[in-house]
């Protein structure tokens, strides 16, 4: 899911605030910010053995290393009219980290680039800044160096992040049988919902909660590892919806997974009356960016669990050419797509 539709309206400049550019700054200054906000060792556990400021950082690692990477772009993944540039920090932040969640890893280290124009306001930098730094922290996760680049297009941040398991293997999404259930760690359309209030022109009186975790998500990055120690047979998290997500499981797992309606509709019944049933329903089944662990499990295994919800079940799928195939349905039919697709839209 992208706020940006920049075919549709124009972003204003980062911020909008007085003060110096990146231009006016330069490169040593704005360096000089952004390592002020990353130098906190609290957050390290003593893995950064050399941290940013060098050629490059030396991290202490266990043994093999998950490693992931995202990219936002103003006007595509987020709108300045709508977004702080804390809230562009926090989100790059959430997205990485719950990639390494859903492998049940957990985070050791953030590369963070910025691209933008010299025009940008500092200002809008040192809130970005506080942003990836604040996600960082309460994440326990160092931010351990970057890169700096300038551009005449919009603003570009990507984050890559380093982790390791928390468990003997990694959760795959090719591990769902049949008979096993799917279950999600957290509400799901929260982001789409926002993101609907935003379009309407919420007047900041209703569902803050909504929009707030459209702009900066917050999803529980715990359950990830809990759940591949719980004995998880495949996971994602939910960053482009719940049917496109399940339906990479279900391919991946060569499988068909049955939506539970019930389930999905008491996700929809929280959205409303603040959005219509149908659009409720639609941020529920297609929304992205929500990040939310979702995950297969077998039989028992779920009980030692908290949180989770049960919102689907594994079936068995048709032979290669035969129906029923690999893919997703909602009471009784086939569904597809959702979230975002930064070329097919």
């Amino acid at each position: 899911m992208s706020q940006g539709e920049s075919g549709r309206r124009s972003t204003p400049e980062p911020g909008g605030a007085q003060g110096p550019t990146l231009g006016e700054l330069g490169e040593d200054g704005i360096l000089r910010v952004v390592f002020a906000a990353f130098r906190d060792e609290e957050a390290a556990g003593g893995r950064v053995l050399v941290g940013p400021g060098d050629d490059t950082a030396l991290l202490a690692t266990g043994g093999a290393v998950l490693a992931t990477t995202d990219t936002v772009v103003a006007g595509r993944d987020w709108r300045d009219d709508w977004s702080t540039g804390r809230d562009v920090g926090a989100k790059v932040v959430a997205q990485n980290l719950a990639d390494l969640a859903a492998m049940g890893g957990a985070g050791t280290g953030l590369l963070v680039t910025l691209v933008a124009p010299g025009h940008t306001p500092a200002a809008w930098v040192e809130d970005l800044t506080a942003g990836i730094a604040a996600a960082a922290r309460a994440a326990r996760v160092p931010v351990i160096g970057g890169d700096l680049s300038s551009t005449e297009g919009p603003v570009m941040v990507s984050v890559t992040a380093l982790g390791e398991l928390t468990v003997a293997r990694p959760v795959l999404r090719s591990g769902a049988r049949p008979g096993h259930v799917l279950a999600v760690a957290g509400p799901v359309g929260r982001s789409a919902a926002g993101l609907e209030l935003l379009r309407a022109g919420w007047d900041g009186t209703t569902r803050r909660d909504l929009v707030d975790y459209h702009r900066a998500p917050t999803p529980d990055l715990a359950a990830g590892p809990a759940a591949a120690a719980a004995g998880a047979s495949a996971m994602i998290d939910v960053s482009d919806g719940l049917v496109r997500d399940a339906g990479r499981l279900a391919r991946a797992s060569a499988v068909l997974i049955d939506l539970d309606a019930d389930a999905v509709g008491a996700h929809a019944a929280a959205l409303t009356p603040e959005l219509p049933e149908d659009v409720a329903l639609d941020c529920v089944l297609r929304g992205g960016e929500e990040h939310e662990m979702l995950a297969t499990f077998p039989d028992g295994a779920l009980g030692a669990l908290t949180g989770w919800m049960v919102i689907g079940r594994v079936r068995e799928a048709g032979a290669q050419g035969e129906a029923p195939a690999p893919g997703v349905r909602y009471r009784g039919e086939p569904l597809a797509g959702g979230g975002w697709d930064h070329f097919g839209g």
